[in-house]
């Protein structure tokens, strides 16, 4: 099993409730477990169009056999059923599920950079990040 951190968010709807959907959908993952969760951080939307709400996000220590390409499949499939709609770059989304780190492996595919290369430019994902190291 690989050590796996990843970005939760949401700024739509019931953004508490989407994310303990997701976090469950996450835990229900064949072959991947849930080891530590951080708690929730209210953040303002960075970048993305004018007016939107602000974002919780959280962060996810997991363990999982799943290689990164698969994970980021599964994490998409857990974003469709939830109801995302792919729409407007860093515009409002109901639930954003990121990989951040994936054990001590560099990916760098068209859909898929680990570590994921903004994410030390953005408190939101730093802080909880660190929570669950």
């Amino acid at each position: 099993m690989v050590i796996v951190y990843l970005g939760v968010g949401s700024n739509l709807g019931d953004r508490r409730k989407n994310i303990k959907l997701a976090i469950k959908s996450i835990g229900s993952l064949k072959d991947t477990r849930i080891i530590k969760k951080s708690e929730l951080l209210e953040s303002l939307p960075c970048g993305g169009p004018p007016g939107q709400p602000k974002y919780l996000n959280a962060a996810l220590r997991i363990s999982t056999n799943f290689s990164p390409l698969h994970l980021l499949k599964q994490l998409k499939i857990i974003e469709h059923k939830m109801g995302r709609i792919p729409a407007v770059r860093f515009g409002p989304r109901l639930i954003d599920l990121d990989i951040l780190l994936y054990g001590d492996k560099l990916v760098h595919k068209q859909n898929l950079i680990i570590p994921h290369r903004r994410m030390f430019e953005r408190d939101f994902v730093i802080k909880p990040l660190i929570e669950v190291l």
